[in-house]
């Protein structure tokens, strides 16, 4: 890859074609430099073979599914006629080079030993839909970019980029709360609710969540603290994860042993190795498009970081409400905050809240198994009126037409369709659609991946 990136020339490769299940020959092009990453998944199959790919990598299942590397399972059934012997996570002293290549309709290409993976078009439709948000509208726009695709756009339009990493001196104070955060109702009991599935998170898949007394002492510190606060609502004296630590060890030391167990849990992320969000907020949200960059974030990071934006996106939201003005916000990777139910509790929530607010929430993934698997799934398209779908893998497009009604007629628009082709869905109509872009143009060569365009 790096060899083909440097010459910048294309490359004959082999794809999957869904409709007739054969492999064919097509062409790659636009071998580049997509980022870096500071971790990798190291993926041993049956076979002997081994696979090292970052852990957000699509990587086709032997159903038809397209699943990230770094939720494989030992025993997985992959395209190919592999499985899954074991996977393990590897962090790297130094940031290394992440390839890949385009290939058009196809959206894949086959490693040479018969595994099939992904490529994806839904940036360029995001950024598509974003641009045309900040053109014709003077309403906020926020972005949660989990991939490091949205920032050249946003800076090119003046926007404010945000990085979060554990090298950042930005920081977002995941603590931070006004007076007007509560939607009408009693804004320290709303945020004790986002806290809890943050510890949730923090704490990790033990059996049932956290349990009813780690639920009472969680909440009794968070009172306790914004009690405190609101008494003198000063910016130094915002509270920060370490008040909330220090709180839970005074509990512990009263004897309450779930208490010092959450402390135990919270205690990486207060005074150790990922700290990130132990601070105060120090960049300017007030930009009307902000985009926050969170790739270089570990990948068990991403979803902690995720779930904090959110809440964070949700006080621009009741601030705007006062000044009768929308707030649109964009998640990629949405299907992280589905995956653990708290999270997706809490998710399903404020969406709908935004809604209800002024805020305009849209959600994007390329992961529909993971996205569909959550319970809470139902709830979130029942709160959105509006979808685009690009083109969809097989297993994806049975599972979908099964949830959204759509004709097999209708689903020829997502089977092996073209870039910028696809379906919209607007209340109860399905239409087909066709958006092409001059190339020539400023904004496509903002919007688009591959670098010979945008040169």
């Amino acid at each position: 890859m790096d060899e083909l990136h440097q010459s910048g020339t294309d490359v004959e490769v082999q794809c999957y074609d869904e409709v007739t299940g054969k492999i064919i020959t097509s062409t790659g092009t636009d071998p580049r430099i997509s980022g870096k990453t500071t971790e990798l998944v190291k993926i041993t199959l049956s076979s002997g073979d081994v696979v090292r790919c970052t852990p957000e990598h699509l990587i086709l299942d032997f159903a038809g599914y397209y699943v990230h590397a770094e939720n494989l399972e030992e025993g997985d059934v992959l395209s190919g006629g592999h499985t899954v012997g074991s996977v393990e996570f590897i962090e790297l002293d130094e940031p290394m080079n992440v390839y890949d290549l385009t290939v058009d309709r196809y959206l894949n290409f086959v490693l040479d030993n018969g595994l099939i993976v992904h490529n994806s078009g839904k940036s360029f439709s995001a950024k598509r839909e974003i641009t045309n948000t900040f053109l014709v509208t003077d309403d906020d726009i926020i972005i949660v970019d989990p991939e490091g695709e949205y920032y050249p756009l946003v800076s090119r339009l003046d926007g404010q980029v945000i990085n979060l990493s554990q090298n950042s001196t930005d920081y977002i104070n995941p603590l931070d709360i006004h007076k007007d955060y509560g939607d009408g109702e009693d804004p320290i009991a709303l945020k004790s609710n986002f806290i809890l599935s943050l510890c949730e998170l923090v704490v990790g898949s033990k059996e049932g969540g956290l349990q009813p007394e780690e639920k009472s002492i969680i909440d009794r510190c968070v009172r306790k603290m914004y009690t405190t606060y609101f008494q003198d609502p000063q910016p130094d004296k915002m509270p920060i994860l370490q008040d909330l630590y220090n709180l839970l060890l005074e509990e512990a030391k009263k004897g309450k042993e779930a208490a010092n167990y959450i402390a135990s849990a919270l205690e990486l992320y207060v005074t150790g190795s990922l700290n990130v969000f132990n601070n105060r907020t120090n960049v300017n949200l007030s930009n009307r498009l902000v985009c926050f960059n969170i790739r270089e974030l570990q990948s068990h990071l991403k979803a902690i970081g995720m779930l904090i934006l959110q809440d964070a996106v949700w006080g621009r939201v009741s601030y705007n409400r006062e000044l009768k003005r929308k707030t649109f916000f964009y998640v990629d990777e949405f299907h992280l905050l589905l995956k653990d139910e708290q999270t997706a509790s809490y998710s399903v929530g404020i969406w709908k809240r935004f809604r209800k607010w002024g805020g305009v929430p849209t959600g994007i993934t390329q992961n529909i198994k993971d996205l569909l698997s959550s319970r809470e799934v139902e709830n979130i398209f029942e709160n959105t009126p509006f979808i685009i779908m690009l083109n969809q893998a097989a297993g994806d497009r049975a599972v979908l037409a099964k949830s959204l009604g759509i004709s097999p007629e209708q689903l020829s628009f997502v089977t092996q369709s073209g870039a910028g082709e696809g379906l919209l869905f607007f209340g109860h109509t399905i239409i087909p659609f066709i958006d092409r872009w001059n190339k020539e143009s400023e904004l496509y060569g903002l919007m688009t991946t591959r670098i010979e365009e945008v040169s």
